[in-house]
């Protein structure tokens, strides 16, 4: 089906052998002048929402109309710089206020209610390392319950532990889009 294709389209091992579907276009899966092949252009686009995380699932027309999986082609355009990871803290732009003070009420810190953005910035800053704010992340499932795979000290923990570990796990790393200043190039361009 795909033999005249530059790139062959990626298919799941996951996907149903009898499953019928429409062929991924030829056109998304030719090389753009940077390499770069359409189904990479959406997911940077993608990235450009702000919304985009490690933790975010990959729509299937990414393996049915371009012809990518999602997951491998982001670690290529980090790669390459077209994208990067942002930290737990450079990610608190993307957490609203409310957010912000649930993280800093379950660690006790009093004054809420007359911070501002950047003082609650400050306050998380200084109440919390940047493994802190992220790594509960591993001993506690979505809803703040203790994970069964993890040792008995870590789903035993108290209510409050595990309301301070529901609001980081909220924190998932974000993935932002890096445009190169005019006449720079991409990893992925030089020679």
């Amino acid at each position: 089906m795909y033999e005249d294709y530059t790139i062959k389209p990626y298919i799941s091992p996951d996907r149903d052998p009898n499953e019928v579907v429409k062929p991924v276009p030829k056109r998304n899966m030719e090389p753009l002048a940077d390499g770069l092949l359409s189904g990479d252009i959406i997911l940077l686009w993608r990235i450009n929402f702000g919304t985009f995380t490690n933790e975010t699932w990959y729509p299937k027309y990414f393996e049915y109309t371009y012809g990518i999986d999602g997951p491998s082609h982001l670690t290529q355009l980090l790669e390459n710089g077209y994208a990067y990871e942002e930290s737990a803290f450079s990610s608190l732009d993307h957490l609203n206020s409310s957010q912000k003070k649930a993280i800093l009420k379950e660690l006790g810190v009093k004054g809420l209610s007359k911070m501002k953005a950047a003082d609650l910035d400050e306050a998380l800053a200084n109440s919390l390392s940047e493994e802190e704010l992220y790594g509960t992340r591993d001993c506690l499932d979505s809803k703040g319950r203790g994970n069964s795979s993890q040792s008995s000290r870590d789903y035993r923990s108290s209510s409050k532990e595990k309301n301070i570990a529901k609001n980081r796990l909220e924190m998932s790393n974000r993935f932002s889009f890096y445009f190169p200043p005019r006449g720079e190039i991409p990893r992925a361009m030089r020679p």
